[in-house]
């Protein structure tokens, strides 16, 4: 009992330092970003070209301090969680992961039977549930804006119809739509009416919503800006063109419901009955965990049963 007790306050001071290491890492890099953008600081030429001999000199090194200091991860966390429409910051994220990976190791070892063993799975079932929701709130956020999109293609293209401008019809557009698309449109409009010219500001809604349909919309609307012609017409032939490709993909996603359907049933049979005979067969399971053939035999099983769940998800998955 000693040793278990002295385990969790191990594991739970390292997590506790890792996330207060992480969120002070996190909170210096904003609040230099910040001053560099207050005092405009601007790099000149030799300081360029100094910056990239050092980054040419030693990459690797680089990359692994950038890994651990979140150089690059919190931008790419920080655009994860804008694109699912949240206000949490990178260092919240993480410490939520690490949060959700304590409670869960705890009870695994303290309240499910026999559970010990498979604590550190349920460390990392806590640890992935925050990005796990972050995800899905992300998925139904995309889909809504690409439910939007065509109608609110058409809208803007009777808007210039009527004379008024790009720029008013998108102001015209997040005053008549609901989120989520208003709310993109409304910071392109914003960004722009602020002094960033058309173009960034629509290569911006590009990355922040990384649909093929927007990036139509800007690609159609630049090339328009340079070579001239009538945007509301493009516009209104882009929106039909989205509109029939939603109709092949739900004729696509009928055609292959079986395909789906019984990829999910195979993938999932396994784990069920694993599951099963850990609670009807304990010594049966054990077997995995403590042999050490019953290891190799358990990382070759789930190897292989990721192998084959990825290759069902890509013969069924059919891009339109």
């Amino acid at each position: 009992m000693g040793l278990v007790v002295t385990v969790f306050v191990v594991v739970l001071v390292t997590t506790v330092l890792f996330a207060l290491v992480f969120s002070r890492t996190m909170h210096r890099r904003d609040v230099d970003q910040i001053k560099d953008r207050v005092t405009g600081k601007v790099r000149t030429a030799k300081a360029l070209k100094q910056t990239q001999l050092i980054k040419a000199e030693g990459t690797e090194k680089k990359r692994l301090a950038d890994w651990l200091l979140g150089v690059d991860l919190q931008g790419r966390l920080r655009s994860y969680i804008e694109q699912g429409g949240l206000q949490w910051e990178p260092s919240q994220l993480v410490h939520a992961s690490l949060f959700g990976a304590l409670i869960l190791f705890n009870v695994f070892w303290y309240v499910i039977p026999h559970g010990k063993p498979i604590s550190p799975v349920g460390a990392l079932i806590g640890a992935s549930l925050p990005f796990v929701f972050i995800w899905q709130k992300r998925e139904k956020r995309l889909a809504k804006i690409e439910e939007q999109f065509p109608e609110a293609l058409e809208f803007v293209a009777r808007a210039m119809r009527a004379g008024h401008a790009f720029s008013v019809s998108l102001e015209m557009l997040h005053k008549e739509f609901p989120d989520p698309v208003s709310s993109e449109f409304r910071r392109t409009f914003e960004e722009q009416n602020l002094g960033l010219p058309l173009d960034v500001a629509l290569e911006k809604l590009g990355k922040r919503v990384p649909l093929i349909d927007v990036h139509f919309f800007v690609s159609a609307v630049l090339l328009q800006k340079r070579t001239g012609g009538n945007l509301a017409e493009l516009l209104e032939n882009l929106a039909y063109l989205i509109r029939e490709r939603f109709k092949l993909r739900g004729q696509v996603r009928a055609i292959s419901a079986h395909g789906r359907i019984s990829g999910m049933v195979l993938s999932m049979i396994p784990m069920v009955v694993a599951i099963m005979m850990f609670y009807t067969n304990p010594d049966y399971i054990m077997f995995f965990v403590n042999d050490p053939t019953g290891k190799i035999m358990l990382v070759v099983c789930i190897g292989l049963q990721f192998l084959g769940f990825l290759t069902i998800r890509k013969i069924i998955d059919i891009d339109v």
